[in-house]
């Protein structure tokens, strides 16, 4: 009997499989040939730091694009302007503590987020994004696809960046407050 018949019958029954093993799908693995890095913009003011950390470092990643593979650099260029202007929510601004090791003994030396604004605000998201990548040379590549910059100009125009609104994504992504 074949499967056209079994649908058209009247008792209407269903092919089943009746194979001992599961059929596997795989994913299809992107290839060098296949990628492409596009570039994105994001305008940081306002914008809450670990939610926009979280989404640069899954758009750094790839891990946006259906053909994600973790052993690969498949993640897009992402520019960060107005970088001076980002939020903490909470205390975290003064309580919040960055730390660092000179690598003498009794070497340790800490900042809050309210200093390195006033001095590196690049430094802050730098960490953020840091942070939320794997170890490895694979990050470290990636991380250096991420593009900070003070105030709205960029150097990146040639590269047509798409512009993402981030305060749009969702509600909780921005603050007036602080």
């Amino acid at each position: 009997m074949n499967l056209k018949a079994l649908f058209t019958s009247k008792n209407l029954t269903l092919y089943i499989n009746t194979s001992n093993y599961a059929r596997i799908t795989m994913t299809d693995f992107i290839k060098k040939s296949e990628k492409k890095n596009n570039w994105v913009l994001i305008n940081a003011e306002n914008a809450i730091v670990g939610r926009l950390a979280a989404f640069i470092s899954r758009t750094l990643r790839g891990k946006n694009k259906s053909q994600y593979t973790p052993n690969m650099d498949n993640g897009d260029f992402v520019i960060v302007t107005n970088i001076e202007k980002i939020k903490f929510t909470g205390k975290k601004l003064n309580n919040k503590r960055y730390y660092r090791h000179t690598g003498y003994p009794g070497g340790i030396k800490n900042t809050s987020p309210a200093i390195l604004i006033k001095n590196k605000p690049e430094e802050i998201l730098k960490l953020a994004v840091k942070r939320m990548l794997p170890t490895g040379p694979l990050a470290k590549k990636q991380l250096s696809k991420l593009k900070i910059y003070k105030g709205s100009v960029h150097p990146h125009e040639s590269q047509n960046p798409k512009i993402i609104e981030f305060s749009k994504i969702n509600k909780k992504n921005y603050l007036t407050l602080n």
